[in-house]
């Protein structure tokens, strides 16, 4: 005799129901996975703003080069301990109590490592601004006109450009409100340094949603940062976060088919709100995407599976988009198609098809330009590039994750090419040079993922979900590690221990390039920051020979092609 299912108050009471507990099971697994990923942010934000902390009480003199060295290996010194210290707590998780407190111990780790990354930029820019209070190139070209422009917004005037994203604008002119009494200049130096410092943990919290997290931090994060840049920080912060969120708004697209309504439409929604944000943050990107990013929404659409569920997550993103951002998509719609570009710069005079490295717009003495390579011109780092690039379409032919952004760098290949062929003809160049960043960060992506790939089991490889790894645990390691090599803990350590070497070496780069200096190129840009009259008619404390001027040192006019 079968016994009969429990009902009435019986069946809601402890242990009455298993369907129930089934039910609150996946929202408690979500409420935890929630909770998991705060802690990482949090670890990540603290450890961006350790070192730029540390490094304000350093003593010397920004503008010796000895001084600048002896600053890099502070930081650098600072970094490795406290890096050291996070995969130390990995080795000991992985000791104590079985490893049972290990992937917790992983994810922080790293989760510091990125926000630690970014916070070594950050104190670069702290080193290379110490003794002045004025941005980066003070009231000079781009930071200029931001801080004008962030002046008058603030106060309720337009600004000095209505097609430029407004979201830098107001937070400046309102964060200077706040903390400098209105003074949009002095503020800018503090917002160079925080959004320097802000670019390793948001990227991490991107790649979050697409990977696990030491795989985050190797194929998402670490490609990054060949493009960070504490001048302007929020336009290649943009850059970096829209590519996953992107990718992971169309994986949510091809399963859109099977999810219930709410969680849908939320989902949607959210997207949107998110694009909105970095599309006033920085629109430049969306331009170059569109097309590959349309490309890969109407592969992966639901089409069999749930067309009316497609369209709502797409209608229900979009909306959320307009709410946001809409004004200004009316604007650009409107003035964008008469704001012509006439500065030519100098990579326009340089080969189009190269995009490995920017010089920037200020590159100071330079020879051969491309560098000349080895295979008909061409380097072995772009050869290396190609071929991990196709060897990710190949592994990766049936996922989104792969797909979109191979997608993005074609659709910014060929608008580099359609805008730059029209040049001579409309003697306007359009910002194409920019769609360099885009080009490395997607190849280097794909090149990363490669490894991603082929660690996979054969049948996560396979599969044609979106998804290629769990987002909060590492997946399993590679075929040769499972049958006879240290496991997974091993793996992970050693990764961590790699990327930490290879994040502090470039992030140590990176800071170099903006130690002060009359060379003419982006070291130009803290150098004038020191020749600059304060406010208070004083120079600033390492002005040299004690000298200064209302504009600061205009040298760099002559590097200017």
């Amino acid at each position: 005799m079968r016994p009969v299912p429990p009902s009435g108050p019986a069946a809601n009471a402890p242990g009455g129901s298993k369907s129930s507990d089934a039910d609150r099971a996946p929202r408690r697994a979500l409420r935890s996975r929630g909770g998991l990923l705060l802690m990482e942010a949090l670890v990540a934000f603290a450890a961006a703003l350790v070192l730029p902390l540390l490094a304000r009480g350093f003593k010397l003199n920004p503008l010796n080069r000895i001084a600048q060295v002896s600053g890099l290996a502070a930081i650098q010194l600072r970094f490795a301990l406290i890096g050291l210290l996070f995969i130390g707590a990995v080795v000991l998780a992985m000791r104590l109590r079985g490893g049972r407190h290990f992937d917790l111990a992983t994810r922080l780790a790293a989760a510091a490592l990125a926000g630690l990354a970014s916070g070594f930029v950050a104190a670069g820019a702290v080193v290379a601004l110490l003794g002045t209070p004025w941005p980066m190139f003070g009231l000079n070209g781009d930071s200029g006109r931001i801080v004008e422009w962030a002046h008058a917004v603030a106060n309720g005037q337009p600004s000095g450009s209505p097609v430029y994203p407004p979201m830098p604008l107001y937070t400046l002119g309102y964060y200077a409100e706040w903390f400098h009494g209105g003074n949009t200049a002095y503020a800018f130096k503090d917002l160079q340094i925080l959004g320097a410092a802000a670019f390793g943990p948001l990227v991490y919290l991107a790649w979050r949603l697409l990977l696990s997290p030491v795989r985050a931090l190797a194929f998402g994060v670490a490609p990054a940062f060949a493009l960070i840049d504490a001048y302007k920080p929020y336009s290649q912060t943009v850059l970096v976060l829209l590519i996953p969120v992107l990718v992971a708004m169309v994986v949510a697209l091809r399963r859109s088919g099977t999810e219930g309504w709410r969680p849908l439409l939320l989902k949607g929604g959210g997207f949107g709100a998110v694009l909105g944000v970095l599309f006033l943050t920085y629109s430049g990107w969306f331009l170059w995407s569109a097309a590959g990013v349309l490309f890969a929404a109407l592969l992966y659409f639901p089409w069999k599976s749930g067309r009316l569920k497609g369209a709502a997550f797409m209608g229900s993103a979009l909306a959320a988009f307009l709410v946001v951002a809409g004004r200004y998509l009316m604007v650009m719609l409107k003035e964008g198609q008469t704001t012509k570009d006439y500065n030519f710069r100098f990579d326009n005079f340089t080969d189009p098809a190269y995009y490995l490295m920017w010089r920037t717009d200020m590159p100071g003495k330079v020879g051969d330009w491309p560098p000349p390579g080895e295979f008909g011109g061409v380097g072995l780092f772009a050869l290396v590039t190609f071929l991990c690039l196709g060897a990710a379409i190949w592994l990766g032919l049936r996922k989104p994750l792969v797909v979109t952004i191979a997608a993005m760098f074609i659709s910014a290949w060929v608008m580099r090419m359609y805008i730059a062929s029209h040049m001579y003809e409309t003697q306007t160049v359009q910002l194409y040079t920019r769609t360099n960043n885009q080009l490395l960060y997607c190849g280097l992506i794909l090149c990363a993922l490669v490894a991603h790939l082929v660690s996979l089991k054969p049948a996560e490889r396979r599969t044609a979900s979106g998804a290629t790894a769990p987002a909060d645990a590492e997946p399993s390691a590679p075929a040769a590690v499972r049958t006879g090599f240290p496991g997974r803990e091993g793996a992970v350590i050693g990764t961590l221990c790699a990327l930490l070497l290879l994040l502090g070496t470039v992030s140590s780069s990176m800071s170099d390039r903006y130690m002060p200096a009359q060379d003419g190129t982006y070291r130009i840009l803290p150098w004038v920051s020191h020749t600059i009259r304060q406010q208070d008619g004083t120079c600033p404390k390492f002005a040299p020979k004690g000298e200064c001027s209302k504009d600061g040192d205009q040298s760099w006019l002559s590097y200017i092609r």
